[in-house]
């Protein structure tokens, strides 16, 4: 059975390497979403010719929403437009569109969630690969299990339809770790690929130290929290279940 991909790439203010990851992309996928969420002029104008040429369809959100709000709406293009899967790639040169090819090997009719389990080399700061593991943590706790690897890296393949389902909350950097654990959650298979991830000279990272890890802070309490919900109502349909005597 062949299965309809795309690729999404969410870009705020990335005029220098969109281009560049797009053409990355082209190598392995054809159809290729850009989502333009709220960038300035000059990245505006690198869009708008990139579509021009036929190199990418764009979406433009007028105001910036954040990244999980980008890929929320481009996984509903997705949808639409009759895909079953979706790559997302970062608009910063961050991934490297070589490992494409394997990325899509994993993917099955079954619903799958493919996660980038990333290697990093020197250029990753400290702060940013202590972070992950914390996160890494909670998601061991949220899902008792180890089946997501890392949670926080965006270079991934997502079951556009089960992904969907998942009605996942986040709209921000908030949403990779989210949506990775609702998925689990819902019983998709997921599968890793290991990924060289770069932090190139120049390159533009939204990330806000302080408040996004305070974001994710919070989304790991509401999902532990859920989580105990969740097997709370497990126990008390088991007890429900049994025959008295």
């Amino acid at each position: 059975m062949t299965m309809k991909v795309c690729a999404l790439i969410p870009t705020y203010d990335n005029p220098t390497t969109i281009a560049q990851v797009v053409e990355g992309v082209r190598r392995h996928l054809s159809d290729i979403l850009v989502i333009d969420d709220g960038s300035a002029e000059p990245a505006r104008r690198v869009l708008t010719d990139l579509a021009a040429a036929g190199d990418c369809s764009l979406l433009v959100r007028p105001q910036n929403g954040g990244k999980g709000a980008a890929l929320w709406d481009g996984l509903s293009w997705a949808k639409e437009h009759g895909y079953d899967y979706a790559l997302a790639i970062d608009a910063d040169l961050q991934h490297d569109s070589v490992d494409i090819p394997r990325f899509l090997a994993r993917i099955d009719p079954r619903p799958t969630l493919v996660l980038g389990a990333p290697v990093f080399d020197d250029s990753a700061p400290a702060i940013r690969r202590f972070g992950r593991q914390i996160s890494v943590f909670w998601v061991m706790v949220e899902t008792l299990s180890r089946k997501i690897g890392d949670p926080l890296c965006g270079y991934r393949v997502y079951p556009v339809a089960a992904a969907l389902a998942t009605g996942a909350r986040g709209r921000g950097m908030d949403f990779d770790p989210e949506i990775a654990v609702r998925l689990v959650w819902a019983g998709v298979t997921v599968e890793h690929v290991t990924t060289h991830v770069f932090y190139p000279p120049g390159g533009v990272s939204h990330f806000r130290g302080f408040a996004d890890s305070m974001l994710i802070a919070r989304l790991h309490t509401r999902l532990c929290l859920e989580g105990l919900w969740r097997l709370a109502r497990r126990a008390l349909r088991a007890l429900s279940g049994r025959p008295r005597g």
